[in-house]
């Protein structure tokens, strides 16, 4: 799954850390899920578009089936 966290966060000019203490998980998760490596819980995801203001699909994109 695709992300667009990282330019969201450039967008406001926090860290991963900020961005993990605002909606209570680790740096670690951010980091992971910014890099693909995990995908977010559906409440984790509307926590992140919340967040940033925008609608999840704004934030995060399914990758074609092949």
């Amino acid at each position: 799954m695709k992300n667009t966290i990282r330019v969201e966060r450039a967008k406001l000019d926090i860290t991963q850390s900020d961005l993990a203490e605002q909606i209570n998980v680790s740096k670690q998760t951010i980091l992971s899920i910014e890099k693909g490596k995990f995908t977010p819980s559906t409440i984790l995801a509307l926590k992140i578009a919340r967040y940033f203001k925008v609608q999840v699909e704004d934030i995060f994109e399914l990758e074609p089936e092949d």
